[in-house]
């Protein structure tokens, strides 16, 4: 293969994944960005992106996330966990409302 159609094929995969990923929505749950994630299932770390995903006030997002903080303390002091301090993570309402996601 010639190094032009090698350039040419990495830029559309790079192309693909960053629109995919775009249209994916403004925020996506991560091990770095979900407070509680080692303690939540695959399923509930999905459901819980959508979730964010899908508030349109953010009331709607800081109340979800303080219910979403309460059971991951709870679970935590179920199996015997100590979970991080609450990390910049815990401001994902702000900065999706700064980034106008939010109203």
């Amino acid at each position: 293969m010639n190094k032009y159609l090698a350039a040419t094929i990495l830029s559309l995969l790079v192309a693909s994944i960053a629109t995919s990923t775009l249209a994916q929505g403004p925020w996506m749950a991560e091990k770095g960005n979900t407070w509680g994630w080692q303690l939540m299932t695959p399923e509930e770390r999905v459901e819980h992106q959508n979730k964010m995903r899908g508030f349109k006030t953010y009331d709607e997002c800081k109340v979800y996330l303080e219910e979403h903080r309460k059971l991951m303390e709870t679970r935590a002091k179920e199996k015997g966990v100590t979970l991080p301090a609450m990390r910049p993570s815990a401001y994902a309402c702000d900065n999706m409302k700064a980034q106008g996601f939010l109203k």
